[in-house]
């Protein structure tokens, strides 16, 4: 259940400082829409699943930033950009990801850049721009916060454990009830629900919660934070040879332990969806 394999990838051709300042100039973007959020132009992709005038101007820089540093690398993005390139390398952007947080006027957003090269996410930034963090690693970098190296992630303590939850609005109620149930019940954890993958394993990565676990996000929710928190001793539930950037995920990250704690509920929620594919 557990993986971590390590991509055969040269760091040497990324530079960390250019990547951050990618991620802060999208957050510039952002910030310029969210600061006037009463002239944001919000279109609905589905229940409670928003797209904004902002997701797709700060997509667009990122896009146009990174065809200027890697032209010849392919772009996955979440507002339907796909742009394929020649090196076997893709970078997979969710230009703001907790979008329904940032129309209503909350913190919990931010900006996901994931590099995926042979089967594996290699690097990631992701910069949160209404709390001016800004974490970045992978294979080859340590991981940082504004510049300072990361501790590792502490152990845990189950008297004291909790867990990041988040679900895709198409997951069924029972599904939802549960990881809530199993989390509370089978476990005895607090539980955070923030509206974002990103800002939930930005917690993750500050020792706020000992791991996350979700039905139905997206690779590009992710892609960022996967590497990061590997720096730092995390572990995941996702194949990713076996996955392709289209799919939804049923996954957790976290402590080695704190995987191990959930394994049997990603496990039954696994079954259950197979078993309504197959009805």
């Amino acid at each position: 259940m557990v993986n971590d394999m390590r991509a055969t990838w040269s760091p040497d051709v990324i530079d960390r400082k250019v990547m951050e300042s990618i991620a802060r100039d999208a957050g510039v973007v952002a910030l310029k829409h969210f600061s006037s959020l009463s002239n944001v132009q919000v279109e609905s992709k589905g229940h409670l699943d928003l797209v904004t005038a902002a997701d797709r101007e700060v997509e667009a820089l990122l896009t146009a930033s990174l065809l200027e540093a890697f032209p010849a690398d392919s772009i996955y993005g979440e507002e339907g950009g796909e742009i394929r390139g020649t090196t076997g390398r893709t970078w997979v952007i969710d230009p703001i990801d907790g979008t329904f947080n940032f129309v209503r006027g909350g913190q919990n957003w931010g900006i996901s850049i994931g590099l995926f090269e042979n089967d594996q996410p290699v690097f990631g930034v992701i910069y949160a721009p209404v709390r001016d963090l800004m974490l970045s690693g992978g294979d080859g970098y340590e991981t940082q916060m504004n510049g300072i190296a990361m501790a590792a992630l502490p152990p845990l303590i189950p008297s004291q454990g909790s867990a990041g939850i988040s679900f895709h609005p198409s997951v069924p109620t029972a599904d939802r009830l549960e990881v809530v149930r199993f989390v509370i019940e089978d476990l005895d954890f607090a539980f955070r629900m923030g509206g974002s993958a990103t800002l939930s394993l930005i917690e993750v990565a500050m020792g706020e919660t000992d791991g996350y676990v979700s039905l139905g996000d997206s690779t590009w929710d992710v892609m960022a934070a996967v590497p990061i928190l590997r720096n730092l001793g995390a572990v995941h539930s996702v194949d990713w040879k076996n996955t392709g950037l289209d799919e939804k995920l049923r996954w957790a990250c976290g402590s080695e332990d704190f995987l191990k704690s959930v394994t049997p509920l990603l496990e039954k929620m696994n079954a259950a969806q197979t078993g309504r594919t197959h009805v």
